[in-house]
């Protein structure tokens, strides 16, 4: 009879050893054999009337291990039922060779699996005494000009004046890597770009003011732009921004065209292109709009960076302790694909970062019987459609058979349903800890670091 034994080989680290004999095995190996035997087409023998013996001569050794296999699996899967262990993953064989497994010569086996057990915690961070902040950004008239502006850039017409004259000219140009002088170093490539004048850094504005296709200029590449500007534009030519060497190269500037944008006026049929269906007449209610929606946007942005630091805290304060080293050697074992102790040691960082989260949400969801009903996630699905196709108030005929076929989808609805019960996890959450307040502008919004970013468990 089979017997399973445990003992234990580090924190939250048991050995499993299952041992089975003949008893347990033999009969479903004769019973798989005579299964072959029915089914079997074999030249010369009637279906049904193959030979047990020949079966075990063809395919004795394969079936016996099967069977073996699967006597073991299910007792170890009913031990561990039984026994109501929370282990993570699946258990890792620790056997290092293949056993020898003979149906001539049928005896009693064991084999062993080492198991990682799930840990007892507390979600401490959640106790009342955690303080964290939300920050409000304050629109300022300068972030609604900001926004108009691109707004009627973007729905301007490009006309191709001969020179350089607004700031709000589209210039394409070619750099190409050379000295202070214009030199062009050997082997430079020339790489082509577009960028609005006012990207420039004022000095070079200046310069470039009365040029025209076909002229050129020296920049040294760090005073030519702006810090922000200047880091995309370096990587666009394929350099380091943070490099302080690379950054100083001059470049030879080709200007080959000059655009411009004429912005769009600010009149009804352009309001109601940005904002259909909502009866804006005036420069007025249209900018009391853009200042609704930016508010919407950073209103957003300050509750995914508290939402952020709520996570952090929970994941890096909150006391669990983990069976490290079982779980690099599932890392390196139990996927798909093995991997190298020096991958898995790599990797683990990551991966105890996200299993601490899943163990707390988990738990948290769980014992305080969050859920998302189908109405719910219907209705969600019903309010992206609507934004995303701009139906607003109104109605489209097709939106309901469209929903229909998008709620069949497992993929989208399993995700749908992890977004909406990990939003109602931080909102939840949120009411746990104490929330202050703070005013700060977008430019100190931007820089706030992120909370626990360099820490390590």
């Amino acid at each position: 009879m089979a017997t399973v034994t445990r003992e234990n080989i580090g924190l939250l680290n048991d050995k499993i050893t299952v041992k089975v004999s003949q008893e347990d095995y033999l009969p479903n190996f004769e019973k798989a054999v005579k299964h072959f035997s029915k089914n079997a087409n074999i030249p010369g023998f009637r279906k049904g009337q193959v030979p047990a013996g020949m079966i075990k001569r063809m395919s004795g050794p394969a079936i016996f291990q099967d069977e073996v296999l699967k006597t073991v699996e299910k007792e170890l899967m009913g031990y561990l039922q039984q026994e109501k262990l929370e282990i993570f993953a699946q258990p890792l064989s620790t056997d290092t060779e293949a056993k020898q497994l003979d149906y001539a010569k049928p005896a009693e086996y064991d084999f062993t699996f080492e198991v990682g057990l799930k840990p007892a915690f507390e979600v401490t961070p959640l106790n009342g005494k955690t303080s964290l902040t939300r920050y409000n950004v304050k629109v300022s008239d300068e972030m609604v000009n900001q926004e108009l502006e691109r707004l009627q850039l973007k729905g301007g017409k490009m006309s191709d004046p001969e020179t350089i004259t607004s700031e709000d000219n589209v210039l394409t140009v070619e750099f190409i890597e050379s000295d202070a002088k214009g030199n062009i170093a050997e082997g430079a490539e020339k790489k082509e770009n577009n960028l609005l004048l006012k990207y420039f850094a004022p000095a070079v504005q200046e310069k470039l003011q009365g040029k025209k296709a076909g002229d050129t200029l020296v920049i040294q590449l760090s005073k030519g732009f702006d810090k922000e500007r200047l880091e995309f534009i370096a990587k666009d030519l394929g350099l380091d921004a943070n490099d302080k060497e690379a950054v100083k190269k001059y470049f030879q500037l080709t200007i080959t065209k000059v655009g411009l944008i004429e912005k769009r006026e600010l009149n009804e049929e352009f309001f109601k292109e940005v904002y259909p269906g909502q009866d804006i007449t005036t420069e007025e209610a249209f900018r009391a709009k853009l200042k609704e929606e930016i508010g919407k946007y950073w209103k957003q942005e300050a509750t995914n960076h508290l939402h952020n630091d709520l996570f952090e805290t929970l994941v890096h304060e909150t006391p669990i302790e983990l069976p490290k080293e079982f779980l690099k050697r599932w890392l390196q074992k139990g996927g798909e694909k093995p991997k190298t102790a020096e991958e898995a040691e790599h990797e683990y960082p990551n991966f105890d970062h996200q299993l601490r989260w899943t163990l707390i949400s988990d738990k948290l969801i769980r014992e305080n019987s969050l859920e998302v009903s189908f109405e719910e996630l219907k209705e969600n699905a019903r309010a992206k459609i609507m934004g995303y196709y701009g139906l607003g108030g109104e109605q489209a005929e097709w939106l309901d058979s469209y929903l229909e076929r998008l709620l069949q989808d497992e993929k989208y609805v399993d995700q749908t349903y992890r977004e909406m019960i990990t939003q109602k996890l931080f909102d939840w959450a949120e009411t746990k800890v104490n929330v202050k307040e703070e005013e700060i502008t977008a430019e100190e919004f931007v820089k706030l670091p992120h909370k626990h970013h360099h820490h390590e468990h």
